[in-house]
């Protein structure tokens, strides 16, 4: 009964934290998640991680916040109050409400709250078709992927350059898995490639991998490190292997080609926080996405890994580092 007085008291109480650079004590820090909905598990997990590194923590809904632009320079207004004194904030941008929810993080970033993620790496990394461009120039493995203008007739031409069917063709603006359409004949892919054409929908069309067999593997990068990974395995007759459409996740051991596909990934994008997702292939591993606001549930779940706190300490590095930057620069 009194051990268990004991450890209460500990852990109600905050926790005096240390720098591994020095031996500072970490003052607490005010620190926002820029989340829609305070219920998601991703948003709960990362609140908790942050109260239990003696910090405090604020959820902020960056869809209603005003942005104050003058010559006195930028602000902030949320629910009729200025905000201020945030160190740093970890943005949870919906792929619906990117340029706003981008626009709030670069507002923060321009009042000197550190930024678990750069707003410019958000934009970069949303944009599909760029973010396939930059990761090509680096050199990353990646599934053949061939983008074109609407043009009639063009159908044909376009499967071919991905190697035939099956292939895979996806909406640039999809997310979660949706829309992406699996064709398993040149006539199938150069028809539903036409039906998208003709909606003005932005497509690219990418090789199918069939060793991969309906798999993926989510890596979680934080500040240049592979902190938790899972394989993700699409429900029977699925080949997406996304959560939300049922597939399964358990923990993996990455070879050493999968961590560096990971990490470079990361580094092309501009991310100290990144869920990498990758295929397994006979020429190695091959880069499908890198996402910006990767959830935590699946990996936490599979892992056991504590994400969330992997997190709230880089912010404690990144704010230490910023504050001794700016310290010397005086």
């Amino acid at each position: 009964m009194y051990q268990d007085l004991i450890l209460l008291k500990f852990t109600a109480k905050r926790k005096q934290k240390y720098s591994p650079f020095s031996f500072a004590k970490i003052n607490p820090m005010k620190i926002a998640i820029l989340s829609r909905n305070p219920n998601l598990y991703s948003t709960k997990r990362l609140h908790q991680a942050i109260v239990e590194a003696g910090h405090e923590a604020l959820i902020i809904n960056h869809s209603i916040c005003d942005l104050i632009i003058e010559q006195d320079g930028p602000s902030i207004i949320y629910k009729g109050e200025m905000i201020t004194g945030v160190d740093a904030i970890i943005p949870r941008i919906g792929a619906s409400v990117t340029f706003y929810g981008t626009a709030v993080v670069r507002q923060f970033e321009l009042m000197g709250s550190f930024s678990v993620v750069n707003s410019q790496a958000i934009v970069r990394s949303r944009d599909k078709l760029r973010s396939l461009q930059i990761l090509s120039k680096a050199g990353l493995g990646m599934p053949k992927t061939a983008f074109t203008n609407f043009s009639k007739g063009g159908e044909k031409q376009i499967v071919e350059h991905v190697g035939g069917a099956p292939l895979i063709i996806k909406l640039l603006e999809g997310t979660q898995g949706l829309g992406v359409v699996l064709a398993e004949t040149k006539k199938a892919g150069q028809s539903v490639i036409e039906a998208f054409h003709g909606l003005k929908a932005r497509i690219i069309v990418q090789e199918f991998i069939k060793e991969a067999k309906g798999a993926d593997i989510r890596a979680f990068v934080v500040n240049g490190k592979v902190v938790g990974a899972m394989k993700r395995q699409g429900a029977e007759g699925e080949f997406r292997s996304n959560l939300h459409r049922g597939g399964m996740a358990t923990v993996i051991k990455l070879s050493r080609a999968e961590k560096a596909a990971a990490l470079g990934a990361a580094k092309a994008l501009g991310l100290d926080v990144a869920g990498v997702d990758m295929l397994q292939s006979a020429r190695g591993p091959l880069i499908l996405e890198v996402n910006s606001s990767p959830g935590l549930e699946g990996i936490e779940k599979a892992t056991g890994i504590d994400i969330a706190g992997e997190i709230v300490k880089f912010i404690e590095l990144g704010v230490k580092k910023k504050t001794t930057s700016r310290v010397n620069n005086q």
